[in-house]
């Protein structure tokens, strides 16, 4: 009896975040679902746009970020790169992108949103680990969004 190998799973750049930063509330539920969808065998994925996306949000001084070094972000930017797949833009994620905004209502910078979930189209990456469900709930009929708190 064959078995099938687990969904593959886009990790949006806020569970990154929340993964590294300790003082968040959201720490623990990042690093515990990473673990637990880890252990289960599923392969995580990132684009380029998610690392620059940290590279932004993990160098903005805030309560939670305090103010990181940038060879520290940087260092974390390297991790993720060696540690995740990475699911590259092109002409495939520029199509998809082009039929999404056709096909959804959206303006803004919910393009951005358009083109991480272009990204997993093109890419055959059917789920988005994310705490921003209402960002991608629009989404719904071509991903499975999972939530990072229920």
């Amino acid at each position: 009896m064959a078995t099938t190998a687990p969904d593959p799973i886009f990790l949006d750049t806020n569970v990154l975040i929340y993964s590294r930063l300790n003082l968040s509330p959201f720490h623990t539920p990042a690093v515990t679902k990473l673990a637990a969808l880890s252990a289960a065998g599923h392969q995580f994925w990132i684009s380029r746009q998610t690392l620059r996306e940290y590279l932004a949000g993990m160098s903005r001084p805030g309560a939670l970020t305090g103010t990181a070094p940038m060879s520290a972000v940087v260092n974390d930017v390297r991790t993720f790169a060696g540690t995740y797949r990475i699911a590259e833009d092109g002409p495939a994620v520029t199509a998809e992108l082009l039929t999404l905004l056709n096909a959804v209502t959206l303006a803004g910078s919910q393009v951005h949103d358009a083109n991480i979930v272009a990204t997993m189209l093109s890419h055959g990456i059917p789920r988005l680990l994310t705490n921003n469900v209402v960002h991608f709930n629009r989404f719904a009929s071509f991903i499975t969004v999972e939530p990072l708190v229920p």
